[in-house]
């Protein structure tokens, strides 16, 4: 399967939003965790569009993943020799002897259904992976380190901290069914900061909010590619609890554009949200815009959590962007309708969205 256009299109422009910085990766080397994961594919796809347009020399990328979650994508089989990718666990020492300049901790279980089957798993990959990798850093004269973090690090925000900077500490139970995802990565936050503080490495935390887009796995059980499947089929759209929780998605241009400044010209030491804030929406309101995609094909219900979803899901989740605005100069542009629209036109090429459609269809001719 030839790559699809729309990755393409929305790989271009995440180099072309990092046109000022990207000059920072001719001639390096860069380790990747979780390269086969959704944003993972995406590091890859920017590595090689810059080596074949942009770089003076090209950087080199090393991919690991250990594919408990991610897989091999015909979407994003860019065929670079300069990305060697490999099966990989970060919760023991990677033997890496080449020098690396950047590494991009990206590895985890980010789906709720995911981190409540795995849940020592996700613990796991993300303290003693990132444990792992900064040892690693400590080893080599590293130029950035990002780690992925996550705005599920503030739990269930007081009313008066929404929009969330990332100044607030966070509402999250210790002990609750989604703690080993929250907690983790709020240690992890920790661990880094205390190696850039004692060890120098150069740290910068991301904590993205919702990111969505072409090449999220239609059973990822994340609501945009579960509203997706659903529409596409004909489904009724399930909406957890009565449907008025909201989230802002992030389109994933917008979002790498986001990370990869970050990693490129973000404060070491320092954390930044990464996310589109103008699009506050109900589960409820969300699930109406894809019953109008699917030309009214679909329609939604309201139904119970089911028992494999950890209880204690946030009410809000809206990032306060001012800090990744004025030092970064971060700006989303895709509108959140645009972007999903642009999400399902990619859907609608894939038969892991369309496989019932597709079978119907086939069926018919028969």
């Amino acid at each position: 399967m030839p790559i699809s256009p729309i990755v393409k299109e929305d790989i271009a422009i995440i180099a072309q939003g990092i046109a000022a910085e990207a000059d920072k990766l001719s001639g390096k080397t860069v380790l990747i965790s979780g390269g086969a994961g959704f944003l993972g594919k995406y590091f890859l796809g920017v590595f090689s569009y810059l080596n074949e347009n942009v770089l003076g020399k090209p950087c080199k990328v090393i991919s690991v993943d250990n594919y408990i979650t991610g897989d091999r994508d015909e979407n994003f089989d860019f065929s670079d020799k300069h990305i060697l990718n490999v099966w990989g666990d970060v919760t023991v020492p990677l033997p890496v002897r080449e020098d690396i300049d950047y590494i991009i901790h990206a590895a985890g279980l980010a789906s709720p259904v995911y981190y409540m089957k795995y849940p020592l798993e996700t613990i796991e990959s993300a303290v003693t992976g990132a444990k792992n990798l900064l040892e690693l850093a400590r080893k080599n004269k590293l130029e950035g380190f990002l780690f992925f973090s996550s705005s599920e690090i503030y739990g269930d925000p007081d009313p008066r901290s929404v929009p969330t900077p990332e100044t607030y500490h966070g509402n999250v139970s210790s002990v609750g069914p989604r703690a080993c995802y929250d907690e983790s990565k709020r240690l992890t936050e920790t661990i880094c900061t205390i190696y850039h503080q004692r060890h120098n490495v150069p740290v910068k935390i991301v904590r993205p909010f919702n990111v969505f887009g072409p090449g999220m796995k239609h059973n990822d059980r994340r609501v945009i590619p579960m509203f997706a499947y659903q529409a596409l089929n004909g489904e009724k759209l399930s909406v957890h609890g009565d449907g008025h929780q909201t989230r802002t998605f992030c389109y994933i241009s917008d979002a790498m554009t986001g990370f990869l400044k970050v990693l490129l010209a973000g404060r070491a030491g320092e954390a930044y949200n990464v996310g589109n804030e103008k699009n506050e929406i109900s589960m409820r309101d969300l699930a109406q815009v894809f019953v109008e995609l699917s030309g009214d094909k679909s329609s939604f219900n309201l139904i119970p959590y089911p028992e494999n979803y950890p209880a204690g899901e946030p009410q809000r989740r809206c990032p306060d962007l001012t800090k990744a605005r004025s030092e970064l100069k971060y700006t989303p542009q895709v509108d959140f309708r645009a972007g999903i629209e642009r999400a399902m036109n990619w859907c609608r090429t894939q038969e892991s969205y369309m496989g019932k459609q597709v079978v119907k269809e086939l069926v018919n001719v028969v």
